[in-house]
Order: C-alpha cells, then structure tokens, then sequence
C-alpha cells in the first residue's frame, strides 16, 4: 500500500501521520499521479487546526491542494494524457499530501519549468485568479491586498499589475521590497494600516489573502462588504464579507494560462524551501511559528 500524510483529528501539527492508505482510483475524467512534490497552502494549516469547520473533512482526510508528479493512470473518458507525462495539478478535493493522488484538474509541465515550481503553483494561481473575477476588478481601479507577500499575494499583484489595476499591498517590512518589484504599492502591515492606506488614496476593492484579523480595516476602507473578499477567515460572516471557496467554474484557465507564464519566465513565485514529505508537521509548525518566511513544498524520493 501507497503512505500518506493523513490528518487523525482537528488540532496541533501532530494530528498529522505518515501512514499506509489505499491506492486511489481514477474516476472518469480523473487521472492519478505519482506525486513529486506537493505544496503546502495556508488554507491547509487553518483547515488542520479547525478554524474552518464549514469546510467539512472527511475522516483520515489526506490534506494538499497541489500536487506535481507524473501520470500513472487515467480513469475513463481521458484523452490527451498518458502515463508518463509530467503534470501539476490542482487538488479541490485535497490529497496531494500522498505517494499518490487523484486529479480532475491538471495542465501538462514544460521541461523548463521544476517540480518545486509546478508543485507550488496551481492553488495559488487558482487562488489569485479567482478572486480577481469574483472581485471584477477593472482597470484604472484600485485594490489593496492583504497578505501581497504570500504565495497567492504575489501572484494576484503580478495578475492585477498587468491588467493596469493599481496594487496597494499591506506587507511587512521584509516584504516591501518585492511588492515594489511587482509593481505594487507597499504599505506596512499592522496597527495603523488603515490610516497608512487612506494616505495613498481611495479603495475600489479588498482581497484578503492574509488570513485573520483584517476585516475591519477591510470593510471600512472599501466603504462596506460588497467588494471585500477573504480566502480563509472564519470570521468572514460577522462581518458581511465573502469566504471564497475554490470551484471548478470560478477560475477555469487559471492553471492553464498561469503555467504558460511561469514556462515563459514571466510570472514569479514566492520564494519556497523543500523538505520531505514525511516531516509535513514539522513544516507546519514552522509555517504556523513563523520560523520561516519562504513557502514550504513537502517532496519525495
């Protein structure tokens, strides 16, 4: 039997176990993967520890949503993919924490492009792609993201940059310096933010890819919650605001359109560091402790 990183309960990093599981079988219109390399999302830390129970898990829930590896089979109704390929691919129903995995969303991978590199794509873009449209932000329009520092962050400032929608990006100091690269706006993240923010001019939309604790600011800095959305704040409906969930109609061609980019140097990630798929908590209890700032792709041999 193929292992797994199977979550045994809601709670501490250690509710995760390296353990034997069932080898998953392709549906039709899904292909299984051999995985290489598996991102970890900030959504799969708040999903491990419980802060979005509306997000129900299934029990021995196997968590990641991106995953790249080779095709092993594809299940019926699949063409244009064989075993062998080199895919990465987008996860919504988690399990890229695994030797192997199942897909129903996935693009093919260019040589050019590095396992590390597919692996800690598909979430984020799908992530930054969707949230965009959901916002309908337009050109000549300002938006101010939380979090620009962040896998999902700097890859929703290089989309909006270059549609020519002004990028006001809250990030600590660390981070300033890249938002700038991007083409965004920096201002410093935390107490104060709001006043910082009002300084630079009037907000069209809010895209909180940060996690907790900005809602307030957001919503009174886009004058109400219509245009404010949170990718993972379970506070989300206190305060009016959209919790934006990943669905297969919400960012169609984002893998697709995003993958030709990273293949042609023209879309950059956040810098990450790797360590074995084995050691998937102490990778999130070092996210969760800030212990390192780089994004974290779990792998295997």
């Amino acid at each position: 039997m193929p292992n797994a990183v199977v979550m045994t309960g809601y709670g501490p990093p250690e509710v995760l176990k390296w353990a034997a599981v069932p080898l998953p079988e392709p549906g039709p219109g899904q292909i299984r993967i051999k995985v290489e390399a598996a991102g970890i999302s900030p959504t799969d830390l708040a999903l491990r520890a419980g802060y979005l129970k509306a997000f129900p898990l299934p029990p021995d829930a196997v968590l990641g949503f991106e995953a790249a590896g080779t095709v092993d089979a594809a299940g019926p109704g699949v063409t244009g993919t064989s075993a062998g390929d080199p895919v990465t691919a987008l996860l919504l129903s988690l399990g890229g924490y695994a030797e192997y995995a199942v897909a129903s969303i996935w693009t093919g991978k260019p040589k050019s492009v590095s396992w590390l590199d597919a692996a800690a794509l598909p979430s984020s873009a799908e992530a930054a792609a969707r949230v965009l449209r959901q916002l309908n932000v337009k050109p000549g329009e300002t938006l101010l993201l939380f979090g620009g520092g962040g896998s999902v962050g700097v890859i929703a400032t290089q989309l909006a940059v270059a549609r020519r929608i002004k990028v006001i990006s809250a990030v600590g100091e660390h981070d300033e310096a890249l938002a700038r690269e991007l083409g965004a706006t920096p201002v410093r993240y935390g107490p104060g933010v709001a006043g910082r923010v009002r300084a630079l001019g009037a907000v069209d939309a809010v895209f909180d890819a940060a996690g907790t604790g900005v809602l307030a600011d957001a919503v009174a800095l886009a004058g109400g919650p219509g245009r404010v959305i949170t990718l993972s704040d379970p506070a989300a409906a206190d305060f009016g605001v959209t919790l934006s969930e990943a669905a297969p109609d919400r960012a169609p061609r984002a893998l697709e359109e995003t993958m030709a980019l990273l293949a042609d140097g023209k879309l950059r990630l956040r810098a990450h560091t790797t360590m074995p798929m084995q050691q998937a908590p102490e990778a999130h209890r070092q996210l969760e402790s800030g212990i390192v700032h780089q994004r974290i792709i779990l792998t295997l041999p």
